[in-house]
C-alpha cells in the first residue's frame, strides 16, 4: 500500500497507468506433499518416542512424546500444570535433551525460586521469559530444543494481529504458528492451558481442536492426589490417566493406585469397592453412600465423582426392584479420593452401598461388586472383566460379585458370585 495517492506517473507525467491491488498473504503451511498420491506410497518416519522418565506421564501421553507433536494440558490455576512441566524438562535435561521452558507469567527468578523447591535447579533447562510470539520463534530456530513447553499460551500474543492476549483471534493464530513449527522442525511443544470457570480451557475450546493431545488435570488442588487424564491423542489411546502425589518435592507418580484409593480394614456400612477400566489400567477403588432423613421439603441428592443422572436412575431402580423407600432421604454418595468414573460397571457397587448404609449392613469382607444396571433391574455384563477381577485378586480380594451372564474367567483363590437381577444380590446383602 503506498503512503499517499499516485494519479501520475512521476517520470513520464501521464495519469491512469497506477492501479491499486490486493495482495492476500498464505501463512506458510506444514510440509506436505505436492500431489496427490496413493495412500499406501506415502513415505513415513518411524521415529523413536522421548521418553519423560515419569511412568506416569509417559503412560497418559501413549508412551512418551511423539516428535513434531502439539500437547495442551489444561486444569484449574494451581492444581500442578507448571510444576509437571518444569520438573519433566529438568529431567530431560539431565538425560542429555536439548530444552525450553517459556515463561509468560514468572519472571526469571520466580522460576528460579520455584525450581529451586523441587529440586530442578542444577539442570540445563533454557528458560526464557518472553511474551511475544515472534521472539519466542526466534529463540527457538536459535536454540532448536527437542522439547519447548508455552508456560501459558494465554498470555502469548503476535505483532500481526490486533487483540490482547488470551483472545480468540490471539490464541488461534498462535497455535497455529507452534504448530506449523512443530511439525516443520520435529520440536515437541507442550502449550499450558488455563481452565474457565465451566470447567473448559479457556479459547473457547478452539485449542483442543489444533492440537494434537489434549490432557486435563482433575482433583482438588487442596488435597493429596492429582489425575492428568487424556481426553484426545492422535498418537495413542484415549482416556488414559497418570496418577499423581502432590508433595513438597512436586509430583509424584503413584505406582499403584488402587491402593491409595482403597481404606484399610473393614468396610464400614455405606462403603462398596469396585473396579474401574481407565485406558488400559485396571484400577479399584472404594465408593461411599450416606442415606438419612431430610429435613428439607425436597430430598437432596448430592454425588461427587458419579453423575448425578445415574444417582437418580439406581435409586428409582432401588425403589422399584429392591423396595428401599428413600423418597423422604437425603442421599449423598462420594467416590473416595477425588476420583470421576463413568465407567457404567459401578452401578451395582453404588446401590449396595446404598442400600448397606440405609440397613446398617456392610458388605462381607475382602469381597468387590461389579456390574452394571438396566432400567428392567438386571444385572449386564461388563467390558474387561477378566482384568478386573486379576486386580482385585492381585490386591487379595477373595470374594467377586458378578453379572450372571457373559463369560467370567475362573482365578484361584476367588470366590465367584453371579447374580443376574437386582433384588438377587440386595437379598444377598441383607
Amino acid at each position: 500500500m503506498f503512503p499517499h495517492k499516485v494519479s501520475k506517473c512521476p517520470e513520464c507525467g501521464v495519469s491512469g497507468l497506477f492501479v491499486v491491488e490486493k495482495t492476500s498473504v498464505v501463512p506458510q503451511g506444514v510440509a506436505s506433499t505436492s500431489e496427490p498420491m496413493p495412500i499406501s506410497q506415502v513415505p513415513i518416519n518411524h521415529s523413536k518416542r522421548l521418553t519423560t522418565a515419569n511412568q506416569e506421564f509417559d503412560r497418559t501421553l501413549g508412551g512418551g512424546m511423539a516428535t513434531g507433536s502439539l500437547i495442551l494440558i489444561g486444569g484449574d490455576p494451581g492444581i500442578g500444570k507448571s510444576t509437571l512441566v518444569l520438573q519433566t524438562l529438568s529431567t530431560m535435561a539431565a538425560a542429555g535433551c536439548k530444552t525450553l521452558y517459556v515463561s509468560g507469567e514468572e519472571s526469571a527468578a520466580q522460576v528460579k525460586l520455584r525450581a529451586e523447591r523441587l529440586g530442578a535447579a542444577g539442570s540445563d533447562m533454557m528458560l526464557f521469559c518472553e511474551t511475544s510470539l515472534g521472539k519466542i520463534l526466534e529463540c527457538a530456530e536459535k536454540i532448536k530444543p527437542q522439547v519447548m513447553v508455552i508456560d501459558s499460551i494465554q498470555t502469548v500474543y503476535s505483532e500481526d494481529l490486533p487483540g490482547t492476549p488470551g483472545s480468540v483471534s490471539q490464541l488461534r493464530e498462535c497455535a497455529l504458528k507452534l504448530m506449523v513449527y512443530a511439525k516443520n522442525s520435529g520440536t515437541v511443544t507442550i502449550l499450558v492451558g488455563h481452565v474457565t470457570k465451566d470447567g473448559q480451557i479457556a479459547g473457547p475450546r478452539i485449542l483442543e481442536h489444533m492440537v494434537d493431545t489434549v490432557a486435563y488435570f482433575e482433583g482438588d488442588k487442596k488435597g493429596q492426589y492429582r489425575i492428568l487424564r487424556t481426553v484426545k491423542n492422535r498418537f495413542g489411546a484415549t482416556d488414559e490417566i497418570g496418577v499423581f502425589e502432590m508433595t513438597s518435592l512436586g509430583l509424584i507418580p503413584v505406582q499403584n493406585p488402587s491402593k491409595v484409593f482403597l481404606q484399610e480394614g473393614e468396610l464400614s456400612p455405606g462403603s462398596a469397592v469396585s473396579c474401574t477400566i481407565e485406558g488400559s489400567r485396571a484400577m479399584l477403588f472404594e465408593i461411599q453412600a450416606l442415606v438419612g432423613k431430610t429435613s428439607y421439603a425436597m430430598p437432596q441428592r448430592v454425588s461427587a465423582g458419579v453423575e448425578a443422572k445415574k444417582l437418580t436412575i439406581i435409586l428409582a431402580l432401588l425403589e422399584r426392584f429392591a423396595k428401599l423407600q428413600v423418597s423422604n432421604s437425603d442421599v449423598f454418595v462420594s467416590v473416595a479420593g477425588g476420583l470421576k468414573l463413568e465407567d457404567p460397571g459401578i452401578d451395582l457397587s453404588l446401590a449396595l452401598a446404598i442400600v448397606g448404609n440405609a440397613r446398617n449392613i456392610s458388605l462381607p469382607p475382602h469381597s468387590i461388586v461389579i456390574g452394571e444396571l438396566g432400567l428392567s433391574g438386571e444385572i449386564r455384563p461388563v467390558s474387561s472383566l477378566d482384568l478386573r477381577i486379576k486386580e482385585a485378586h492381585r490386591l487379595g480380594f477373595e470374594k467377586i460379585v458378578v453379572p450372571a451372564s457373559g463369560k467370567v474367567p475362573a482365578v484361584k483363590g476367588i470366590e465367584i458370585i453371579k447374580f443376574a437381577k437386582l433384588e438377587e444380590a440386595v437379598g444377598w446383602l441383607l
